[in-house]
């Protein structure tokens, strides 16, 4: 079991993009828990459901292709929010600094747009509403690993004991991607898509990550 909680890569342009999207993630799960409406009308409301996805069919309150928005500043509890910020946190501001605060947030947002998709399409008939930043933060994770493979990932790692050890970023987001496509093909194979991990997801986001992020670097940096 490994935990990393920061990498040694600097930056030079404060992440006011990526601290506004964690506190802003922060700020919608405190309205999800303070808010006189179940936590459960509240997802059904304004999380992205796959048959609405993919059937243009307006079953909520708003507008589905809204709710591929609003679904990713949700979570299904206080673990999957202190993941996703965690994640956020550690790796956000780099892609940050290297994208500028513009690019970025276009960036992480069309992340996630792109892992909604991703979902819907492997199970397009779904009513299970989907929520999380998990898919945005995925696109962040594939950015990061093809721009600073070789930065150090400072990692909780237990071996009979708690140890703190450096690892490289492509070992760290290489075994988080490995256990998303083993689960998701797994999943998939088992016609268990309808409910429990978004694991397409995560793979579309990351993907999404890995395979454009050099498109979104300026010229200069591209050069």
């Amino acid at each position: 079991m490994f935990f990393p909680y920061k990498d040694d890569n600097p930056t030079y342009a404060f992440p006011w993009v990526t601290i506004a999207i964690i506190l802003a993630n922060i700020g919608v799960y405190a309205w999800q828990v303070l808010s006189p409406l179940s936590d459960l009308a509240i997802v059904s409301r304004f999380g992205a459901v796959p048959y609405a996805l993919t059937s243009f069919e307006q079953i909520q309150p708003i507008s589905p292709f809204a709710t591929v928005f609003t679904s990713m500043f949700m979570h299904g509890g206080l673990f999957h929010l202190m993941g996703n910020m965690l994640y956020m946190w550690i790796f956000g501001d780099n892609i940050e600094d290297a994208l500028g605060h513009g690019r970025f947030l276009l960036f992480y947002l069309l992340s996630g747009a792109v892992a909604v998709y991703g979902h819907a399409v492997t199970d397009p008939g779904s009513l299970i509403p989907l929520v999380g930043a998990s898919g945005a933060v995925s696109g962040v994770l594939g950015a990061y690993l093809l721009l600073f493979p070789a930065a150090r990932v400072s990692t909780l790692v237990f071996f009979g004991l708690f140890w703190v050890i450096q690892i490289p970023a492509v070992f760290v987001i290489g075994m988080w991607a490995v256990v998303q496509f083993v689960n998701g093909v797994a999943s998939a194979a088992a016609g268990q898509q309808g409910g429990g991990v978004a694991w397409f997801a995560h793979i579309g986001g990351f993907l999404f990550g890995l395979l454009t992020i050099r498109f979104w670097l300026p010229s200069r940096i591209r050069r």
